[in-house]
């Protein structure tokens, strides 16, 4: 039985993530800087799966002693850690990035960067002394380097994620550990849906173009965590939405409506 820690895992792709995870006999560690949070998602969780399978830990990644005792909770709890998945993010108001005030851009960069730096440091170290595993970053928009208006900080953030996980595969090379990165595409989540709370004209428009180029979690979720599973390669991007895809959805749109929205 594989052990999974997912950071940033009390809702959203990192919630269906630790879902499907448990679907394939996991066991799975969640966590979240809230842990009210933590604790209803693992509630969640056990009314589908063996809550034996399932930890949650509170942990803020940017504070690096949180993140090693949630390696530490959840190598005792299940005797190692085989994949380590760093989803932890913010985004951030959708807006000019002057708008930004001082606490909300050290938010998104250090929760983004920093978290994930931290995290992946206490990752390579437990791994090479335990003599395996996997790392995977997720990415996001802007990790390939095409502007997004008003998520120039969080864009930016991920380009830099991009950046740091091709590092840590070169740094890794020839060591136990499979370091690699996931592309999720744009997934519909409340972190989506809350940027547009005081701008129900926006949202009115920007579900149109949602209902063409994004994607629910419990379909994306699944083909991800299989795809981790059956990885034994550094150095790959697991990619949900690739190009031919894409263009399908653009091409087919006028004739298949998709519905993403309870009330359309």
């Amino acid at each position: 039985m594989r052990s999974i820690v997912i950071t940033g895992s009390t809702r959203g792709i990192g919630f269906g993530i630790a879902d499907s995870f448990l679907e394939r006999g996991c066991s799975v560690t969640i966590s979240g800087r809230n842990e009210e949070r933590v604790a209803i998602a693992s509630e969640s969780l056990s009314k589908k799966h063996d809550m034996e399978r399932i930890r949650g830990v509170a942990c803020d990644v940017r504070d690096p002693d949180q993140v090693r005792l949630l390696w530490h909770e959840a190598a005792t709890k299940f005797g190692k850690i085989d994949i380590w998945i760093n989803n932890a993010g913010m985004s951030g108001p959708q807006t000019e990035v002057w708008e930004y005030s001082p606490t909300q851009v050290r938010d998104v960069v250090e929760t983004n960067l920093i978290g994930l730096i931290f995290a992946s440091q206490v990752a390579v170290k437990s791994m090479l002394q335990q003599g395996h595993g996997s790392i995977y970053n997720m990415e996001g928009m802007g990790s390939d380097g095409r502007m997004h208006e008003g998520l120039v900080l969080y864009g930016m953030t991920k380009y830099g994620v991009n950046y740091f996980t091709r590092g840590l595969v070169n740094e890794t090379k020839g060591s136990s550990i499979i370091v690699g990165s996931i592309r999720p595409g744009m997934i519909l989540t409340d972190m989506i849906k809350e940027q547009y709370l005081d701008r129900p004209e926006e949202w009115a428009r920007a579900k149109r173009i949602f209902s063409i180029i994004a994607s629910k979690v419990e379909e994306v979720a699944p083909w991800i965590v299989d795809r981790v599973l059956q990885n034994k390669n550094s150095g790959v991007c697991i990619s949900y939405m690739s190009r031919g895809k894409f263009l399908l959805r653009m091409l087919s749109s006028p004739f298949r409506r998709r519905e993403l929205f309870d009330n359309p």
